[in-house]
């Protein structure tokens, strides 16, 4: 009887046994049949692997045609090496335009000079960025650029893996799909690869607002940090740019150009807080009170907030700004005012942060 009753209990075991073996097994192809599959697949992505946009020509000569220094601390100006102090430059965000160089004294206008000591050369961080000019027709996907330089995710949410490769920052991409977890936007950018929403800057071209009237007109995305410049409906260039902190915003609404300027000098602020003075600053076009379109040689930020309220361009992209506002006037170059330029559109598509 005892011998009869271990049979039935390891028969028992067993089948328990292969129940929970087989439950396990269920689980796990459950499991396997549950799994989300995000984005495109790589055959669709091979269809269009890369933005079919043309990049703006970097030319050298145009962006080093000065020689840019930044001044360091509160220094006197002479009129003359080893001269007399003809007036004193405020400790602050300082840049001059250094003319010549003679035994330890830079030439920085007629009859200025100050010790070259006293100066950084700024050339290295003079941004060799540039946008894209955009296709007639539409384009497949979103493109953007890389804020950073950064590793890929192999899912969104997902750590970064080096196995992805190194997108360096200001690399263009597409957007082939997007998944939104925690409440943050993942975008696909390649064959299981997912980047942040933050790590990159979307061109995302817009209708034309009803209050925009005239025929060429540019959009500015405070959030995507871009700049669009529209002929009527069609987008035909795009950029990153630099716009106003909390402090000093670059206010939303519709403006037009209404003064420009090849080379403009720029001051502002209280010394002791947020003082600053910069000489020939390249391409400006004001549109709102103060605020300018222009080149910036004192940084390579485009694509964050940085500037007074002012609207920063690399300086390849200011000059091809400048000349397509002013293919509209006879006068293409020297200061002028103008009575209705084209009209620059300021809106955010989300909340900065």
């Amino acid at each position: 009887m005892n011998n009869i009753f271990r049979v039935l209990l390891l028969i028992v075991i067993a089948s328990c046994g292969l129940i929970v073996s087989a439950s396990e097994n269920c689980e796990k192809e459950g499991d396997d049949r549950e799994t989300i599959e995000y984005g495109i697949s790589a055959e669709e992505i091979a269809e269009n692997p890369e933005p079919n946009v043309e990049l703006l020509h970097f030319n050298e000569d145009l962006i080093y045609d000065r020689w840019y220094k930044q001044v360091n601390g509160t220094v006197n100006v002479h009129d003359a090496p080893n001269g007399n102090v003809v007036r004193t430059i405020d400790e602050g965000f300082n840049f001059v335009t250094a003319l010549e160089e003679v035994d330890g004294w830079t030439k920085i206008n007629t009859d200025e000079w100050v010790q070259t000591a006293q100066l950084t050369n700024s050339g290295g961080v003079v941004s060799r960025f540039t946008g894209v000019m955009l296709p007639e027709d539409d384009l497949p996907y979103t493109v953007a650029w890389t804020l950073v330089n950064l590793y890929p995710s192999n899912e969104p949410g997902g750590d970064p893996r080096e196995s992805n490769g190194l997108y360096y920052r200001y690399t263009l991409v597409y957007i082939y799909d997007t998944v939104e977890i925690d409440e943050y936007r993942w975008y696909q950018i390649g064959d299981g690869k997912w980047v942040h929403q933050f790590n990159v800057a979307k061109i995302q071209p817009i209708e034309k607002p009803e209050d925009v009237d005239t025929e060429r007109w540019i959009s500015i995305d405070l959030y995507e940090q871009t700049l669009i410049a529209y002929e009527d409906d069609r987008p035909i260039f795009a950029t990153l740019i630099a716009t106003g902190l909390d402090r000093w915003p670059t206010r939303e609404g519709v403006y037009n150009i209404y003064y420009r300027k090849t080379r403009k000098h720029m001051s502002g602020g209280v010394v002791g807080d947020d003082y600053y003075f910069l000489e020939e600053v390249p391409w400006t076009m004001f549109f709102d009170e103060g605020r300018a379109l222009h080149g910036a040689y004192w940084h390579d930020a485009f694509g964050y907030r940085r500037s007074h309220g002012c609207v920063n361009l690399s300086i390849t992209d200011a000059h091809w700004l400048y000349l397509w506002v002013a293919e509209t006037f006879d006068d293409k170059l020297i200061s002028a005012d103008i009575e209705e330029g084209p009209a620059v559109y300021v809106y955010s598509t989300d909340q900065y942060q």
